[in-house]
């Protein structure tokens, strides 16, 4: 069976992933793929080199500025080519037996509905997206028949864990615990970008890198969790597991336990994605439990980590909160990176969003349409920046 697939986000650290699954299933011939569509933001050399081998019906950068370049590089070879929101929407309705939406941030959100909107199914790699417009992509899937399929590899190792569902007790997610799962407050408040951005295990981009030294990553995992699978938050778990090898994991009422291991490599949940209900064999390296010997979990120290509280606090308070929790979140990371805010400060940013939204006339938005989340979003990355902006005893450390 040939798959035809598209890839939003291909430059990215899921898209390269997604890339050497499509190549390596192509070269060993374990799979056949055609592709519809590859989008990206503006690295236009990356996804130039990507379409050359994966040969798409279209390819589209998201920078309109960048097109005359990317066109350039694709001359001769047939590829159409198209730039700018409207062309990422437009590529996303093409007919397709998955889209992958990799794009990082809300930013994915429109092209992604795009794609449900028009019966494609989605492989969902963006948790931003489902943590902002979850219930309307949910809500919109049902209309059209479009299935959402979940990437991120502890929302993987729950779809394969539940079975049909029943008598299911509670969730547990993994968080492998970031760089910073030893160091102690007084620490994290010196952290840098840098070191914040150097994950023991996961190879990601910056700001999933640095939501993962925070768990903020987790909380909105937490938050997908809640809504992919429709399960009440009090019913999910998250443990520290430093070395990634169970990633998610499924109670029953008669005490039975299902969880899905594998080496941290997210080659595997997305060739599960893209192939599902198939198997897509792939070159990852293979689990050896005797050479590893040893798994261990901790709760998280919410101390230290208050990113889980956040998520609760905000499944509580309803999904204008979720997109408040997470705008906040991408407005204080960029500007940690940026060096302008301590690595604490992201949270603590966070926290006063949340605190500050609760009383303001947006705290009743039932995020029903892409116009409603998209002005929450811009709320939150100001009530975010505002903060920041006026706490220079903590900010800027």
């Amino acid at each position: 069976m040939v798959r035809r697939v598209s890839i939003f986000g291909s430059t990215g650290s899921i898209g390269r992933s997604a890339f050497d699954v499509i190549r390596h299933a192509i070269e060993t011939g374990t799979a056949e793929f055609e592709i519809e569509a590859l989008a990206a933001g503006q690295d236009v050399e990356k996804l130039a080199e990507q379409a050359r081998v994966l040969r798409p019906r279209i390819v589209v950068v998201a920078d309109e500025s960048r097109l005359d370049e990317l066109t350039a590089r694709l001359a001769g070879t047939g590829i159409e080519v198209a730039a700018g929101a409207a062309a990422l929407n437009e590529a996303a309705t093409r007919p397709c037996d998955r889209v992958l939406a990799a794009i990082v941030g809300a930013a994915g959100l429109e092209s992604t509905l795009a794609a449900i909107c028009a019966g494609n199914d989605v492989a969902i790699a963006n948790k931003e997206s489902i943590v902002c417009g979850g219930p309307l992509m949910l809500q919109e899937a049902k209309k059209s028949g479009a299935r959402v399929l979940p990437v991120d590899s502890e929302h993987s190792a729950i779809f394969q864990s539940l079975g049909d569902g029943k008598q299911l007790e509670q969730l547990t997610i993994t968080a492998s615990g970031g760089p910073f799962r030893t160091w102690t407050l007084e620490q994290m408040e010196r952290a840098t970008p840098g070191q914040a951005a150097a994950h023991p295990i996961w190879s990601m981009g910056i700001k999933n890198s640095i939501d993962s030294a925070s768990l903020m990553n987790k909380a909105l995992e937490f938050i997908e969790a809640a809504v992919l699978f429709d399960v009440p938050a009090s019913e999910i778990d998250v443990l520290v597991h430093p070395q990634s090898i169970i990633h998610g994991m499924a109670h029953f009422s008669d005490g039975s336990v299902i969880a899905q291991l594998g080496t941290p490599d997210m080659k595997t949940p997305i060739a599960y994605a893209l192939g599902w209900p198939d198997r897509i064999p792939t070159s990852v390296t293979r689990l050896n439990l005797a050479q590893i010997s040893r798994l261990e979990f901790t709760e998280v120290d919410e101390n230290r980590f208050p990113s889980i509280r956040l998520a609760r606090q905000a499944m509580n308070a309803g999904p204008g909160a979720r997109v408040i929790l997470n705008c906040a979140n991408e407005a204080a990371v960029s500007a940690f990176v940026a060096e302008k805010c301590g690595f604490l400060d992201i949270a603590r940013a966070v926290e006063a969003a949340l605190e500050r939204f609760s009383s303001s006339n947006f705290a009743s938005s039932k995020c029903e349409t892409l116009e409603e989340i998209a002005e929450l979003s811009r709320y939150g990355h100001f009530l975010a920046s505002d903060w920041l902006s006026n706490a220079p005893s903590r900010a800027g450390g």
